[in-house]
Parts: C-alpha cells; sequence; structure tokens
C-alpha cells in the first residue's frame, strides 16, 4: 500500500514538493518499482522534488536501498532532489551500515523534509 501526496507550499506559488509513503517491507523488485514509477510520473509531470516517507516501512534490504537510490537520480536528473522522512532506528541503522545515508538527507519528520526542499529549491540547489 502506498499513499502519494502533492502538497503545494505556498498559494499561487509553484512550489510542490511530492510526498511518497510507502508502508510495509521494501524487499521486492514489484514493491520498489512501484515506489519508482510513482516518483519518476511526479518527474515527468515537472515535480522533481520528493520526500520519501519512511515511517511505515517495516524493514528494506538491497532492493529498498537500490530504490531510494534510483530516485534519487532521477530526482537530481529531473533538476530536483529527493530526501526522505521518519526511518525507523532500524530502517535508519541499515542506511548507515550501507552508508547510503550519505546520498541523501533525512529528517525526523515529513514537515522538517519538506521545509528544507523547499529551501533548497528556492536557493536553486539540486
Amino acid at each position: 500500500i502506498m499513499e502519494v501526496l502533492i502538497m503545494p507550499e505556498s498559494p499561487g506559488v509553484d512550489n510542490k514538493i511530492a510526498v511518497v509513503r510507502p508502508s510495509g517491507r521494501m524487499m521486492e523488485p514489484f514493491e520498489t518499482s512501484r515506489i519508482h514509477k510513482r516518483v519518476k510520473k511526479h518527474i515527468d509531470q515537472g515535480n522533481p522534488w520528493v520526500v520519501i516517507d519512511l515511517g511505515n516501512v517495516e524493514w528494506m534490504n538491497s532492493k529498498g536501498i537500490g530504490m531510494l537510490v534510483s530516485c534519487l537520480t532521477s530526482c537530481r536528473d529531473g533538476d530536483g532532489l529527493m530526501v526522505v522522512a521518519r526511518p525507523s532506528k532500524k530502517v535508519k541503522s541499515l542506511l548507515m551500515i550501507s552508508q547510503v545515508i550519505r546520498l541523501f538527507d533525512s529528517y525526523g519528520s515529513v514537515r522538517e523534509a519538506k521545509r528544507a526542499l523547499l529551501e533548497m529549491k528556492t536557493a536553486g540547489t539540486g
């Protein structure tokens, strides 16, 4: 199950941040490719600024890690950026052990992640 929200940051201003909320386990190609396809859809629609909310992800393996890296690469290729929010201790530990955590910023809440992305977007960082 996955929920995707597009959240306008400022009324009348095109500062949208996509929030993708996967849940459960990110371990199979079917699950991980769905998330990457969803992120790519937002990029194709001109919205390459994405928060992946990991708050409901119980666990992931190398497929999940690879999906996060692919999403980050796709966002960067689209002149945007991806960050993660709310990783559990278990997931954060895996991201740290694999050293993938060095590739993208991680935030304790979706709100913090959106605020940081909006600042980066406004500053032209990506």
